[in-house]
């Protein structure tokens, strides 16, 4: 009778095991159709699996890198009118400013259907500080508001356009693409150029910086180094010819009413909704 006990109990203590482990049967098959398989069969196996893998990882990394691009940049020589620009985009209001010297952002809201939000931030414009403030945000950016003075750009046109080359021959910029806005500020002051002209000047001179730049960076085995080459080789430089999508448009942050009236910055407001 004991024995008969102890054999019910191992009986039982296997029908236990079973049902812990339902899926041994097939765990061992497949163990056992494994080894019975080609080692190459297997190598090619496991390479397509970390191919697909690795794939998954740089599509999640890809898609996430676009995604957080979501800061438009105000960047310019000092004086433009950058801060200023930036206190009416989020307030409507004036209000005095000075030169920066650091950067400022604050939520921005587009004025579009969709309500769209980006990160609006305000570089400093002096050049000792530029380029430590470009590279920390140029990654992020959705789009650069390039703001020009359009009262003195005629003085001005060489350091505008030396600083755009700089921009526009950044390979961390190239490759992401943001919208370029050329914002041609103070169009409420007589002399101020029209932003057809200040397109057109700023061509000619980026076409003689690019060729400057070039000799001086050029090896002497004839590679260039460094930066992107800006536009087309053999043609003369055009904005047409750039990576990403660029608009000349004119503006006002001070408005033609002064301090007490409204900014005219309505053809930027309208391509900030398009991003």
């Amino acid at each position: 009778m004991e024995a008969d006990g102890t054999t019910g109990n191992m009986e039982e203590k296997v029908d236990v095991e079973k049902a812990e482990n339902p899926f041994e049967p097939f765990i061992e098959s497949l163990r056992q159709q494994l080894e019975d398989q080609d080692p190459v069969f297997l190598i090619a196996v496991i390479v397509a699996l970390a191919v697909v893998v690795i794939t998954c990882v740089f599509l999640k990394y890809f898609l996430s890198s676009k995604t957080v691009r979501s800061a438009v940049l105000l960047v310019g020589l000092c004086d433009s009118g950058k801060t200023l620009l930036f206190s009416r985009l989020l307030s409507g209001k004036f209000k005095r400013t000075q030169t920066s010297i650091t950067d400022s952002s604050a939520p921005y809201k587009a004025r579009n259907d969709r309500a769209s939000t980006w990160t609006l931030i305000d570089l400093p414009g002096h050049d000792s500080l530029r380029p430590q403030y470009l590279e920390k945000f140029k990654s992020a950016a959705r789009a650069i508001v390039y703001v020009v003075d359009s009262a003195i750009f005629q003085k001005e046109v060489r350091d505008v356009a030396e600083f755009l080359y700089i921009l526009l021959t950044d390979a961390v910029i190239s490759r992401n693409a943001p919208t370029l806005l050329v914002a041609c500020n103070k169009q409420d002051i007589t002399m101020a150029k029209s932003a057809k002209l200040i397109q057109q000047q700023l061509e000619k001179e980026l076409n003689t910086l690019r060729v400057t730049h070039s000799a001086a960076l050029s090896s002497q085995d004839g590679s260039v180094g460094g930066n992107m080459y800006l536009g087309k080789k053999g043609k003369d430089f055009e904005f047409s010819q750039l990576p990403m999508k660029v608009e000349f448009l004119e503006c006002s942050a001070r408005g033609s009413k002064g301090e007490d009236g409204d900014a005219d910055m309505e053809s930027l407001e309208k391509s900030l909704a398009k991003l």
